[in-house]
């Protein structure tokens, strides 16, 4: 099939088949207006890729709403072999299609349609076409599919129409198709068999810019008409073709406009019921606007708007009436309820309910789009003013939870604020909280969520301070609590307290008031009290209590928690936070590469999910490391200010203190860590303490090092683990000069995992020596540390103990570097997932990539360090 004017459009998509072929698969984006032939380039990809399976879907303007719709056309054809693939694959794609109850994993249920893709037995071509259209849980799942393609015999091609091109897709290989030449336009025009007037022509020409569907269809649309968009006058020219078109033909191309499915038992059942005789779908063909065969096709997108919109409204309702009636309501309960809103004129409370029942239905789906949408139309529906609003509201919260801010902003201006009670008030004050916060840029969020507290505080205290709670944890949850913590303690101040029981904020105000040493117990009691600890209700929150009072033990505690319970609700947010923290902890105890097969894991899901990956624990990471790696720091700053989250900032300052005071370059340690402590977060500004009474004292400023040092005593004394209190003691070494108190360092942290700082403990001791001119005693200390840092890639720290070494006459001995230094980020994450036993397929489901990437990569793991086995690998990392 030759098609005029794509020789550039048609060798591109050659090429990607021909790699498929090959085994090196990969997919491509077609962008374009409407009418501009991307439909016909998938139907000649389909025409020409010889020896291929092809699979064709589309999405549909009618099912944009139904969660996994378009994903299901998609895999329809090979579900046949769900047992071949893993068992957790499958069972994603059951859950998914509403053959199991459980809950969505809709990454999981990409790379499980995937992996359905790589058992074709031969190379694999999909084509989806509209694909603006698709709903927003399958765009999720297909663009994660389109990434990882890499070493599948696969093929995927994706049209969408500009503008309308999905998030997921903009990153993803993209090929702009533009009008046809002019020359290429005249000849397409001569193909049509009409004789044109040369003047005629060239005004056709001039008009359609090159779009060959306007080409096509303008010269029956009249070449002289008043000068509009060209899809509006095809959309004219296709409206023309129902001129004198029978009743019951037009009534039966309004029914099959209205039924996204293509289902023929569908429409002939409703169309039967309507009254329509077989016989009109023979002139309703005739108009060459639809096919009916085993699945009944418009010619065009535009000509099934043009049909749906040519029909007067009470068509309209009478035919989707008709298509819910024949629509069975146990397989599809939810599209039968969407047509049975469709054919309401007004209020219909039962309507209204099935669409709320169908709404929770998609919500356990994750079809949380799908949730708005169903819950949006419920509260249109709604004759009730109480339940009109409540569902709007509940819309709302639906919208935002899929990640559309401004449709949620839109929908909620709507609620008619004056009439709104104290309670529903307040949730529409929360709502516009949570909206502030997630557009970064907007400073309203903290003065929303204060405001839902004020309101329900005299009604309702116990829910107001969860209010304030909330603006807390989404706070620390989006990375901008710097000061929010003074602003939510000022509110519960001021908020009643009675008959409310003590929490965490109370704990909070206490330690804001009388210090530490009053809080301290209080919050233990929340952070490991009886019944569900404070992690399970507030991960983000607890984590940052933990790190405060500086519990390893706590704090290894919720990581974990954070893990297993983030991979079993496949809640990307939460494993997330859990992986981020896992390699700051990691980072922490001087286990490097565990924190950088961390971070991949995290890389990996932000990639899936198509958002930035979380910087701070590559920020501890390279500090840990003694890398300059300005564009990090640089670029996470900017970040930070770009976004409005304080937090990265204060992450940014501290890790530089880190970083600068293992160079020994004290005076730009001093100023990070200043501005660190400065910002008061939790934790942040207490373990930027010891580093910036380091960088003080090292610059001569004692009575500024004395003073933080007395702040940072008062904290680890009243939270008393041997972290803090060793810590404190190493920091009054270096204000005093006593050797008891370094000493004391020495001993406290022996036992701490946190190896960076028992390490750092024999470095400041081993200093303190050499400078008094006990050189030998300095030499084990300085020997300890030395071999610490250095075995564990803390390249600037180990840099300077050897340093002091050389000062007492020896000679560091040199550590050789980890085998695993030369790997990238995600070899190393599966080297060392592949050590501990864990099958490609394992591995594949944690990285969110397929087996055959696992594979690829093993072989470049095994190239780069010199072995031929899975065995030899363990050797090595273990």
């Amino acid at each position: 099939m030759e098609l005029i004017g794509r020789a550039a459009e048609t060798g591109r998509i050659a090429a990607l088949i021909d790699a498929a072929r090959e085994g090196r698969g990969g997919a491509l984006v077609l962008r374009g207006e409407a009418g501009i032939g991307k439909s016909a380039l998938l139907d000649h990809a389909c025409a020409t890729a010889d020896g291929f399976q092809v699979v064709e879907a589309s999405g549909s303007q009618f099912e944009t709403q139904l969660p996994f719709a378009a994903l299901h056309q998609v895999c329809a054809p090979m579900l046949g072999r769900l047992p071949d693939i893993p068992a957790g694959y499958a069972a994603a794609l059951r859950v998914a299609f509403g053959q199991v109850d459980g809950v969505p994993d809709v990454f999981r249920a990409g790379l499980a349609a995937l992996e359905l893709f790589a058992l074709a037995g031969r190379p694999l071509l999909c084509t989806v076409d509209d694909a603006q259209w698709m709903d927003a849980a399958s765009v999720t799942a297909m663009a994660l599919l389109a990434r990882r393609i890499t070493v599948e015999p696969v093929a995927l091609l994706i049209a969408v129409r500009e503008p309308g091109l999905p998030g997921e897709f903009a990153e993803l290989p993209g090929l702009a198709v533009a009008g046809l030449a002019d020359e290429h336009a005249r000849t397409l025009l001569s193909t049509h068999g009409r004789t044109l007037d040369e003047q005629v022509r060239d005004r056709l020409v001039a008009e359609a810019r090159g779009n060959p569907l306007a080409l096509r269809e303008l010269p029956a649309a009249g070449g002289f008409a008043p000068p509009e968009s060209v899809p509006s006058r095809i959309e004219r020219g296709f409206r023309a073709r129902l001129i004198g078109l029978p009743a019951a033909a037009r009534l039966l191309l309004t029914v099959a406009s209205a039924d996204p499915t293509g289902s023929p038992d569908l429409l002939w059942t409703a169309a039967a019921s309507l009254g329509v005789p077989p016989d009109a779908g023979a002139a309703a063909a005739g108009t060459g606007l639809v096919t009916f065969a085993t699945r009944i096709r418009f010619c065009h997108p535009l000509a099934r708007s043009a049909v749906y919109r040519a029909a007067p409204p009470g068509q309209r309702r009478s035919a989707h009436r008709a298509l819910a009636e024949a629509t069975d309501p146990v397989a599809d309960p939810d599209r039968r309820a969407w047509h049975r809103a469709q054919a309401a004129a007004g209020p219909d409370d039962a309507v209204a309910d099935e669409l709320e029942r169908s709404a929770s239905r998609a919500r356990a789906r994750g079809g949380v789009v799908a949730a708005a949408a169903f819950i949006e139309r419920a509260a249109a529906l709604s004759s009730g003013v109480r339940q009109r609003t409540d569902r709007t509201l509940a819309a709302v919260d639906a919208h935002i939870d899929a990640g559309h801010t401004d449709d949620a902003a839109a929908l909620l201006s709507t609620v008619d604020a004056a009439g709104l009670d104290v309670r529903a008030a307040a949730r529409a004050d929360l709502l516009r909280g949570r909206i502030a916060f997630l557009r970064h840029h907007d400073g309203d969020g903290p003065a929303h969520m204060l405001r839902a507290a004020s309101r329900l505080s005299a009604v309702d205290p116990l829910a107001a301070r969860e209010c304030l709670l909330d603006a807390l944890e989404m706070s620390l949850v989006v990375g901008r609590a710097t000061g929010m913590m003074d602003k939510v303690l000022a509110a519960s101040a001021r908020a009643s307290t009675t008959g409310c029981t003590p929490d965490v904020l109370d704990a909070l105000a206490t330690l804001a008031t009388d210090g530490h040493r009053a809080a301290v117990p209080l919050l233990r009691e929340f952070l490991d009290g009886d019944g569900d600890p404070l992690w399970t209700a507030r991960p983000a929150l607890a984590v940052m209590i933990a790190s405060e009072l500086l519990d390893e033990r706590a704090y290894t505690a919720i990581i974990e928690w954070l893990v297993k319970t983030g991979r079993e609700v496949g809640s990307p947010l939460m494993l997330r936070l859990a992986l981020a923290q896992t390699a700051s902890a990691a980072a922490l105890r001087g286990d490097l590469a565990q924190a950088t097969a961390a971070i991949a894991e995290e890389e990996a899901i932000a990639d899936a999910i198509g958002g930035p990956p979380m910087l701070y624990p590559r920020l501890h990471v390279a500090a840990l490391r003694g890398r300059r790696d300005e564009t990090l720091f640089t670029g996470a700053a900017a970040t930070a200010e770009a976004i409005g989250a304080g937090q990265l900032v204060a992450n940014v300052h501290w890790a530089a203190a880190v970083l600068h005071n293992g160079l020994t370059e004290y005076a730009t340690a001093y100023g990070a860590a200043r501005r660190a402590v400065d910002l008061g977060d939790l934790f942040l500004a207490g373990v930027s303490m010891p580093e910036l009474v380091e960088a003080a004292t090292r610059l001569g400023r004692h009575d500024e090092a004395a003073a933080v040092l007395a702040s940072f005593e008062e904290r680890t004394r009243a939270s008393g683990t041997a972290l803090g209190l060793g810590m404190a003691a190493y920091a009054r070494g270096l204000v005093t000069g006593m050797e008891d108190d370094y000493r004391s360092a020495v001993e406290l942290l022996s036992d701490s995992q946190l190896l960076p700082y028992r390490a750092r403990s024999h470095l400041l001791y081993g200093e303190w020596l050499r400078r008094a001119g006990r050189r030998q005693d300095s030499r084990h200390h300085l020997r300890t540390a030395h071999d610490l840092f250095s075995a564990h890639g803390l390249a600037a720290f180990a840099d300077r103990a050897a340093a002091e070494l050389r000062a007492t006459g020896e000679v560091a001995r040199r550590h050789s570097a980890s085998p695993l230094d030369g790997l990238t980020m995600q070899e190393t994450s599966v080297a060392r997932l592949v050590a501990t036993g864990a099958t490609s397929a394992e591995v594949a489901t944690r990285l969110f990539i397929s087996p055959r990437t696992v594979d690829a990569h093993l072989r470049s793991i095994f190239r780069k360090l010199g072995i031929s086995s899975r065995r030899q690998l363990r050797g090595l990392v273990t």
